[in-house]
C-alpha cells in the first residue's frame, strides 16, 4: 500500500475545497461526480499505481524538465477533455506524491511540456 498525499499548495486546497463541500452537503452533482472519480483513482492508486484501469504512464517530456520521473494515471478515458492525475514516487519509500490534476493536455495547444505543475514544498 502507498500513502497519498497532496504535494502542492494548489492540490492540498482543491482537495481540502471539494471534500469539504462533500461533507457539508453543499456539492454540486458535478462536483460529486468529480469527487467520487477522483477518489476512485486515489484508491487505485493507493493500492496499485499500475492497475489496469489507471493506464499509468511515464511522461517522458516532464520527467526531463523536472528530473524526476513524473507519472500520468487516468482519471476518465474515452471522453472529451478526460481528466488525468499528475504525480511522482517519494519523498519517502511507499509514497505517491500527486503533483497536478488537469484535463488531458493534448487536448490543450502545447502539450505536456507546458503543463501547470508546481513543484511540492519541502
Amino acid at each position: 500500500m502507498f500513502k497519498i498525499q497532496m504535494g502542492v499548495p494548489e492540490m492540498r486546497d482543491f482537495w481540502r475545497l471539494l471534500s469539504g463541500k462533500i461533507e457539508a452537503g453543499t456539492a454540486t452533482r458535478d462536483e460529486i461526480k468529480q469527487f467520487k472519480r477522483l477518489s476512485k483513482t486515489l484508491e487505485f492508486l493507493q493500492i496499485n499505481p499500475k492497475h489496469n484501469s489507471l493506464s499509468t504512464h511515464k511522461i517522458d517530456s516532464l520527467s526531463e524538465k523536472y528530473s524526476v520521473a513524473i507519472w500520468c494515471s487516468y482519471i476518465q478515458n474515452n471522453t472529451p477533455s478526460a481528466e488525468r492525475l499528475f504525480w511522482m514516487y517519494g519523498p519517502s519509500r511507499n509514497v505517491i506524491t500527486i503533483l497536478a490534476y488537469e484535463k488531458h493536455p493534448e487536448d490543450t495547444e502545447h502539450g505536456y511540456v507546458d503543463l501547470p505543475i508546481s513543484w511540492p514544498e519541502t
